[in-house]
């Protein structure tokens, strides 16, 4: 354990969650029998590209299609398009994209072969608003989900109800063709349905549970989207619906796999691995604080686990936004830097947290690492964590320690990652 470097230790977990939900091994265990007619491949999310280049190296038949991948840095692919939107606020190059997704996808007949290839982001990639209401309106409601503190599941209830791509809208418009969608997951419980809001996986929540969380966090909506959650056009297609009767589904990548994956690791290294949960939500601060409470009583009391140990974790966490007085940061950046601020000056504790494509928030950051210094360097730098943490300025924060993770994009999304090494 002495020779062992924790940022090094805590960096090769990270790629060892990676590599376990890397698509190309994940999608060559879950290929579709060839079908009779057409292979056409939809799909999007943060690893849209990277699924659609490894699908395209390990199909040995005639296809085509288009996949949705957020702006930035993309896989090439030589037979499926790939076209970009904006991620996490809409643009008018994603309007333009589920537009093609739904073109694509008419007109076809049984004996032709959906393959949908979905990962996490594919929500902001893929704004459709119905009838009657506008991107603007659409970005309005993503902005207020984003700030309202609500859960992933939750939002994405909202979400399928307020578009014509979302819950099974894409799988239904493809009806009478079989759908078989693989899904890298990156929501707590790895229902298929909450996946990028669930385009050709229809879920059981329902008209009456969106207006529901509407109300219970206090959501402003524009008056166009309140008009539509409150009339049936709203509702959508039910998992028994005769048209998504012989589709199939497959979680291929989640952040259970990658934990497993991160633990074997790490005991290979010669530390014991303890594996929280991989389905932890709620205020990335809060969340932070859990954490760290824990580390210390491991750290100073031995207790629930013996020294050395790294405790791994996984989920999605919240940042709830008021106002218009926040800086730079993600919710893995946010999460650390409460944790940094409640193991200040105990030594023996380093934590890593990072988001597993790359990005975490706004920046070019995957996470951070902290330590029982990490505050000391942030003071001496300049910069008060307590006040950048009250602010939603993570980023700024660790910029100044110096304590930035920057791996760059992964081509993969299994969500948070958080390891934490009390040695």
């Amino acid at each position: 354990m002495a020779s062992i470097e924790p940022r090094s230790f805590l960096t090769s977990l990270f790629e060892a969650a990676v590599v376990a939900a890397d698509p190309e091994a994940a999608i060559r265990a879950n290929l579709p029998e060839k079908p009779k007619g057409r292979t056409i491949v939809v799909g999007a999310g943060k690893a849209a590209s990277q699924m659609a280049a490894a699908f395209e190296r390990l199909w040995d038949g005639p296809l085509d299609g288009v996949v949705v991948a957020r702006h930035g840095p993309v896989e090439k692919c030589e037979r499926i398009k790939v076209l970009q939107s904006a991620h996490p606020v809409p643009d008018e190059a994603g309007l333009a994209a589920s537009s093609a997704l739904l073109k694509l996808v008419e007109g076809l007949t049984a004996d032709d072969l959906i393959v949908a290839l979905v990962s996490g982001g594919g929500s902001a990639l893929l704004p459709a608003p119905p009838t009657g209401v506008t991107l603007e309106d659409e970005i309005a409601v993503n902005r207020a989900l984003l700030a309202s503190g609500a859960p992933i599941s939750a939002m994405n209830v909202v979400r399928k109800h307020v578009s014509r791509i979302k819950g099974g809208r894409l799988a239904l418009a493809a009806s009478p063709a079989r759908v078989v969608s693989l899904v890298v997951s990156d929501v707590p419980g790895d229902n298929p349905a909450f996946v990028a809001s669930g385009p050709t996986v229809p879920d059981r929540s329902s008209l009456e549970e969106a207006r529901e969380i509407v109300a219970r966090y206090g959501m402003t909506l524009p008056e166009r989207v309140a008009a539509h959650l409150s009339s049936e056009a709203a509702r959508a297609p039910e998992p028994h619906d005769p048209a998504f009767a012989g589709n199939e589904v497959h979680v291929i990548a989640s952040a259970s796999v990658s934990l497993e994956a991160a633990a074997a690791r790490a005991r290979e290294i010669g530390v014991e691995a303890a594996i929280l949960s991989d389905a932890i939500e709620g205020e990335a601060g809060d969340i932070g604080r859990m954490h760290a409470a824990l580390a210390r009583e491991v750290a100073l009391r031995d207790r629930p686990f013996a020294k050395p140990v790294v405790l791994l974790s996984g989920g999605e966490t919240t940042v709830t936004i008021s106002g218009d007085n926040y800086g730079k940061g993600g919710r893995n950046s946010e999460f650390l830097l409460s944790l940094a601020l409640d193991i200040d000056g105990i030594t023996g504790i380093d934590a890593l947290a990072a988001d597993t494509d790359g990005i975490d928030g706004s920046e070019e950051n995957a996470g951070a690492f902290a330590d029982g210094a990490s505050v000391r360097r942030m003071r001496a730098a300049g910069a008060d964590p307590r006040a950048h943490l009250a602010r939603h300025d993570a980023w700024s924060a660790f910029a100044a320690s110096g304590d930035l993770f920057v791996p760059g994009p992964t081509g993969t999304n299994v969500n948070d990652f958080r390891a934490i090494l009390i040695r």
